[in-house]
């Protein structure tokens, strides 16, 4: 396995097989499986350190499409659009957090095609203009990287969380860190949850909420939502 720009990440002995153990557990509880192609599990990667840090560490959502995969995710759902909308997203947070790819460089393919097609929002990209944002985003990402993108799930995986650790280094956590007061020496979990979509159409939407570190005991809390979006497009 080859780990890229995360090449000097050594995960501790055993930990690699524990994910796959627990990653059983939640096919087990999902009915669905990492990697099939016929009825896959994707998941999301994300961080879990012991005080919030909202926005300040690194996520990958969608984890585990591939080309295979995509096809279960079309079987599973019945929604073409959304599936390779999926995907897209996919390769353009995988390319940016885990390989290192400027995401202005995805954003300018994204903004060609809604010209090329007189549109003003992601929604109304149809399924055969998402499929060719997938493949576009890839070959950007053999251009960047030298590298052609992840096929195999586990690979992925793999990938993602030595990400997600090392963005506990960034600059934003850095930053937030040191105006809020937070120990450099806390570290950071991953977290891998499966995946809930918040762009399946208009009757699904994500959610965040947030009250801050260490709100004065009559501060509201305060949130917001959109349909059809990902938590991460918020």
């Amino acid at each position: 396995m080859q780990l890229l720009r995360f090449a000097w990440v050594k995960f501790p002995d055993g930990l690699q097989q524990q994910i796959i153990e627990k990653l059983h557990v939640s096919e087990s509880k999902t009915g669905k499986i990492f990697g099939d192609p016929t009825n896959p599990l994707l998941v999301s990667v994300r961080s879990g350190a012991p005080i919030s840090m909202p926005d300040m560490m690194d996520t990958v959502l969608n984890l585990g499409l591939n080309d295979r995969t995509l096809q279960g995710l079309i079987r599973q759902t019945s929604n073409e659009r959304f599936s390779y909308d999926a995907y897209r997203r996919f390769v353009q947070m995988f390319g940016k957090v885990v390989l290192g790819v400027k995401g202005e460089k995805f954003e300018s393919i994204i903004r060609k095609h809604k010209d090329r097609l007189n549109v003003r929002s992601d929604v109304e990209l149809d399924a055969k203009t998402l499929a060719t944002m997938v493949h576009e985003f890839k070959e950007l990402v053999k251009q960047e990287t030298g590298q052609v993108f992840p096929e195999e799930p586990v690979t992925q995986l793999y990938m993602a969380i030595a990400a997600v650790f090392q963005s506990w280094n960034g600059h934003r956590a850095v930053v937030y860190r040191e105006a809020n007061k937070i120990p450099d020496d806390l570290g950071t979990a991953v977290n891998i949850q499966a995946m809930v979509f918040g762009n399946m159409g208009p009757d699904s939407a994500p959610e965040s909420a947030s009250q801050g570190i260490h709100p004065p005991a009559n501060l509201p809390s305060s949130g917001n939502f959109s349909s059809t979006l990902k938590a991460r497009t918020l």
